[in-house]
């Protein structure tokens, strides 16, 4: 039984983890908190990750009940998703940003809007939560979903510290990896989506 639920766990957290990419998000906080005090940045980051919990939460529990409302398939949320990712991942390796990020915002709107969404809680995220939801138990994909913004918040705390042991140019490594990372894990939704559909 806990083998099982460890099993659920690491399955869930790893699409996850790759799809909130925290690490990627480092460099856009920096530029948007940069004339801020610790204390305001602080207030940005709480923000922004409340906002990102609670669009989660809404999510996983209406998500099924939207699909059933608008007569959409888990294949068609598949492939739908994985063009989405997909996208978002090869802008992040061509272009070197998924989002244009507007430093003039003010500090509490930053935190919601885009940090918030879409930089934590994104189309990625909540592709990756609906499929998710849809393969687990909720509880178990609930638990990944608010340990993932834990990290997500130890990161953020930490951005000045990681971009110092990194660099600026290791935090966009890692960002293209984890880019890159997520362009071939919305391949295997689409192919998933496409090799699921009923023949008739």
């Amino acid at each position: 039984m806990f083998l099982n639920l460890l099993r659920d766990f690491g399955l869930t957290f790893v699409p996850l983890f790759v799809a909130m990419d925290s690490i990627s998000v480092i460099p856009i906080l920096l530029t948007l908190t940069q004339e801020m005090t610790d204390k305001q940045r602080g207030g940005v980051i709480r923000n922004g990750l409340i906002t990102a919990l609670a669009l989660g939460l809404v999510f996983i529990a209406i998500g099924k009940g939207i699909f059933i409302f608008m007569g959409i398939t888990v294949n068609d949320f598949l492939i739908a998703g994985g063009l989405i990712l997909f996208l978002l991942g090869a802008k992040e390796l061509v272009v070197g940003k998924m989002f244009e990020a507007q430093a003039s915002m003010g500090d509490n709107v930053v935190g919601v809007v885009p940090l918030g969404t879409p930089l934590v809680v994104g189309p990625a995220v909540l592709t990756t939560l609906l499929i998710l939801n849809d393969q687990y138990n909720i509880l178990i994909v609930t638990f990944s979903f608010i340990v993932n913004l834990l990290i997500s918040w130890l990161f953020f705390a930490q951005a000045n510290r990681l971009v110092k042991i990194l660099g600026r140019g290791g935090v966009l490594a890692v960002s293209k990896i984890f880019a890159l990372l997520l362009a071939a894990i919305a391949i295997s939704m689409i192919h998933r989506g496409i090799a699921n559909f009923p023949v008739k």
